[in-house]
């Protein structure tokens, strides 16, 4: 599914093919939370790096999370690359050299229609505050840290997998 998204502002730009559109998983991490989700968590989508177009990427900046979970010692740097517009703060995607082939556009970004889920995955849990009330529907996964599930894996197993990602 081509996926094109923007910033708040209008300064960014972009279109990406996303196997991967349905809107799912939230993420109710510090990180996500902090650096994307006004209402307690974020919602990033699967695309495909190769594919992604950009306009007003001179506004683009970038971000690498601090992380810390309990059992650390020490705060160490993510290699999760978050870009955001510089000018209006909108968070746009999530891209991680680990996985080259990847990249996560922020649902809150995607102006293009999404398709409704048949579940919601809720994960990280275990860092949500208080005062983020989750609505959890009876049908729903709950995880304190991550699902084991990928995000190919939930798509393939609900039906969700898009015509164009069949063909990769």
């Amino acid at each position: 599914m081509l996926l094109e998204g923007s910033c708040q502002c209008g300064a960014v730009t972009f279109s990406v093919e996303a196997p991967h559109p349905l809107p799912y998983q939230r993420c109710y991490c510090s990180i996500c939370r902090k650096t994307q989700g006004g209402g307690g968590y974020a919602i990033n989508l699967g695309a495909l790096a190769d594919t992604l177009k950009v306009n007003g990427r001179k506004h683009i900046r970038m971000y690498h999370a601090r992380v810390k979970n309990p059992e650390d010692a020490k705060v160490h740097i993510s290699s999760g690359e978050r870009h955001f517009c510089g000018e209006c703060g909108t968070a746009l995607w999530v891209y991680d050299a680990e996985w080259p082939e990847l990249i996560h556009p922020f649902a809150s970004a995607i102006d293009t229609p999404l398709p409704q889920t048949p579940e919601t995955t809720h994960m990280m849990l275990e860092f949500k505050p208080d005062w983020v009330e989750v609505d959890f529907k009876a049908q729903d996964q709950r995880f304190q840290r991550y699902s084991e599930e990928s995000i190919a894996e939930f798509h393939e197993r609900v039906g969700g997998v898009s015509p164009a990602s069949e063909t990769k």
